[in-house]
């Protein structure tokens, strides 16, 4: 039997003791990984440097707060600390994250963990800095593209620029859909070194739950359920389900999952519709708990303004439980049948009244919806990436064409 594959996962999004629901899209990808049994990794997730963890500076407080390295659901995760001043530093990031991280690395590599190459992921900064790291130590690496890594960064043109050398560097890039690949391909990336590793859904942690006793167990309002899921930022798009309301029956309640800047301003815009009564700030729920909310729900709702691959839509189908979503990234590539949702091709309160009206008026088979999700296990994701990994490490090992010529 081969030899355990040893990597390196490299990335500032990564769930902490501290911010236990950060990057946690990344953290359940490497632990469906590690189910294979084929793979040992560490986890490097560096932080902004500041010296205060009080809660009364927020976000900063909590990157002080963070240990510099720890256990976190049986993986061993270091958070070294790099310096970079806030909100003007995009084009300096790559380099501050490095520094911050390469003498922890070559600590973990001293000390006996020689890993075999990097797993970085989301594009700038984090996988431009792998690829500086890699060149120091002399290792392979791939970068996995998320989102707005593609979709968004490269419209400035160093990012643009340090993204592209970095792809043409990288052993590998991997997108989780389609359109992040089709994108860094538009931006003059090698198509030949593309791939495409779709997230699955974990379909032990999501399955469905008897409704009413999610609702009671919730203490949930009867009628209608509309469900938005995600930070409160505009992006999400919570404003257009709150905004939908007014034209919704009034048995029709929303419940809005998540935390974020904009909470005051959304409060705001349902007060002014008239609508407060019918709507539920739940906060941030973990992620663990969300297959009752999912389940409590008539339906799903994503407004957001893009994404890579929306992690939601396939919980929500894992637990029985319709959606309706913006045509965007690669939404489009989860929402394929309209038995299991329905998609928006304008994202505007008025399509979304429209998508929620005709659902309801043909509501899809929870059963069925449950059996669509079962096709996106991890299995074969997580059998891609071994073999992805094992053809890497193959090919450091070949000999080079000019020293076979030679022997």
């Amino acid at each position: 039997m081969p030899r355990p594959i040893k990597t390196l996962l490299f990335s500032s999004l990564y769930p902490s003791s501290v911010r236990p629901g950060h990057g946690i899209f990344v953290e359940t990808r490497l632990r469906e990984l590690l189910k294979t049994g084929k793979v040992e990794t560490q986890v490097v997730a560096p932080v902004p440097w500041f010296p205060f963890s009080s809660t009364v500076f927020g976000e900063y407080g909590r990157f002080a707060a963070t240990p510099k390295f720890e256990r976190w659901n049986g993986i061993a995760v270091h958070h070294p600390r790099y310096y970079l001043l806030p909100k003007i530093g995009m084009n300096l990031a790559p380099q501050a994250l490095a520094n911050g991280a390469i003498p922890t690395i070559r600590k973990l590599i001293a000390e006996g963990f020689d890993f075999d190459l990097i797993d970085a992921h989301y594009y700038y900064p984090d996988g431009v800095a792998a690829g500086i790291i890699a060149r120091a130590i002399g290792k392979p690496f791939i970068v996995t593209a998320r989102g707005s890594d593609l979709n968004l960064i490269p419209n400035y043109r160093e990012p643009r620029r340090r993204i592209l050398e970095t792809a043409s560097l990288a052993d590998a890039s991997i997108g989780v859909c389609n359109a992040l690949m089709e994108r860094l391909s538009s931006l003059g990336a090698a198509p030949e070194k593309l791939d495409v590793f779709r997230n699955g859904v974990d379909l032990e942690r999501f399955h469905p739950e008897p409704m009413p006793e999610a609702r009671r167990l919730l203490g949930l309002p009867g009628g209608k359920i509309i469900l938005s899921v995600g930070n409160l930022v505009e992006l999400k798009g919570h404003a257009i389900a709150i905004s939908a309301m007014p034209a919704l029956p009034a048995d029709t309640n929303l419940v809005i999952v998540g935390k974020g800047p904009l909470e005051s301003e959304l409060k705001s815009l349902a007060d002014r519709l008239r609508v407060s009564d019918r709507i539920v700030f739940a906060g941030s729920i973990p992620n663990t708990d969300l297959r009752w909310w999912y389940s409590a729900a008539d339906v799903l709702v994503l407004c957001s303004s893009r994404e890579g691959w929306a992690n939601v839509l396939l919980e929500s189908m894992a637990c029985g439980t319709p959606v309706i979503s913006t045509a965007v990234g690669g939404t489009p590539e989860i929402v394929t049948n309209p038995q299991v949702g329905r998609l928006m091709h304008t994202r505007d309160s008025a399509a979304l009244v429209e998508a929620l009206l005709g659902l309801m008026n043909n509501y899809p088979d929870r059963a069925a919806i449950r059996q669509y999700a079962e096709q996106y296990s991890w299995a074969d994701t997580s059998n891609r990436q071994v073999a992805l990994f094992r053809r890497i490490m193959a090919s450091q090992c070949a000999p080079r064409p000019e020293a076979a010529s030679h022997a």
